[in-house]
């Protein structure tokens, strides 16, 4: 998996020695991986990207330019991570203190889009398919499916795996077909699920 020619290097870029990349992904301008580093199929690491040793970065994940992903952050399959959004992996830092073991881990789960300078606080769970917009701080867990906007960021909607907005409240009972994809997604309370594809027939 982990061959030169598996992959795409820009040659600005360095790829550390023990860093695990898989098939068909890109590594371009001034990316810098770091040996510990996890990497699936099919990603792209846009120019001056950062990836820590302790990573995680599922298949067909695309990050943006300017974005490090730190220590401690996992990104599963499908992860979409804008321009200059930012993660961060200590929830009080100080230079003067070190603190390299009080690191909180990041969950991203799959197909999650992390919008244009949006911040993702430490120690937080995001949901699948959830929807973060650009320039949103995230300081608390997020629901799968949810879409998330503001300082602090706060839900206001759904969000379908195709990308647009599902028109059902934020609680109650409720069901939605997607238009493009003939999905089918149920609201129960405060939760937002999609109903199996075998279910929908």
């Amino acid at each position: 998996m982990n061959t030169p020619t598996s992959y795409t290097v820009h040659p600005s870029a360095i790829v550390d020695e023990g860093a695990q990349i898989g098939e068909g992904s890109r590594v371009w301008h001034f990316v810098h991986v770091c040996g510990g580093a996890q990497i699936g199929k099919g990603v792209s690491l846009g120019q001056n990207v950062f990836v820590g040793n302790k990573v995680t970065i599922g298949d067909k994940c695309k990050i943006q330019n300017n974005v490090s992903v730190y220590d401690n952050v996992i990104l599963e399959e499908g992860v979409f991570c804008g321009p200059s959004m930012v993660f961060t992996n200590v929830y009080n830092p100080r230079s003067l203190i070190e603190r390299k073991n009080e690191y909180r881990d990041t969950w991203v789960k799959k197909g999650a889009t992390l919008g244009a300078n949006c911040t993702i606080v430490c120690g937080v769970t995001v949901g699948e398919y959830a929807f973060v917009g650009a320039g949103a701080v995230v300081n608390k867990d997020v629901n799968p499916y949810a879409l998330m906007v503001g300082v602090p960021a706060r839900q206001i909607g759904w969000m379908s795996e195709f990308g647009e907005q599902i028109p059902l409240p934020l609680k109650g009972e409720g069901q939605y077909t997607c238009p493009h994809s003939g999905q089918i997604y149920l609201l129960h309370g405060e939760r937002m699920s999609r109903k199996p594809a075998s279910a929908a027939e």
